[in-house]
């Protein structure tokens, strides 16, 4: 993968293509977590390409790649939901009206549901993408005690609430 990056930040637009393609699951998984909506997630990805291709250039470690993708998907799911606060009263986020037949794609959206929006984008970022607990820090600007006790009571949140079922 280190090579594609390499080409791709050279101006490879096939590595460039190729990259994206190999990240897209990662991308929609994370986008999803955020924005609860899969109509929002294609629009923050498809913004998030966008600017990776505009701003491959700019990519100064290439062993990065994922953690600065990741962290371009982050700030357009969060100009997303900005703007939808603007738009709608506080807690109303629009329904998502695609229904996925996957069971294991219900089943972690249910479990995404049990717990906090602040806690689904570590759990995602942890349990989906394979982040470690650093990496989580660095790409959601919180310290390493933050992620950790985040994760603790999503962790607990998703406990408590399969027991009383």
């Amino acid at each position: 993968m280190q090579t594609l990056v390499e080409k791709a930040v050279q101006g490879d637009v096939e590595a460039f293509l190729t990259l994206m393609d190999r990240n897209s699951l990662a991308m929609y998984k994370v986008a999803r977590a955020i924005l609860n909506n899969d109509d929002d997630a294609a629009d923050a990805i498809q913004s998030t390409v966008l600017s990776c291709f505009e701003k491959i250039g700019t990519l100064q470690k290439t062993e990065y790649f994922k953690t600065w993708l990741i962290r371009i998907l982050i700030n357009n799911c969060n100009r997303i939901l900005r703007h939808y606060k603007r738009e709608n009263l506080p807690g109303e986020m629009p329904e998502s009206m695609k229904m996925d037949a996957s069971l294991a794609e219900f089943e972690f959206k249910e479990m995404l549901g049990l717990v906090e929006e602040k806690y689904r984008l570590v759990l995602t970022l942890y349990y989906l993408e394979g982040f470690k607990i650093p990496e989580i820090a660095v790409l959601l600007d919180m310290n390493v005690n933050t992620v950790k006790t985040r994760l603790a009571r999503a962790r607990e949140q998703i406990r408590t609430a399969y027991l009383q079922k």
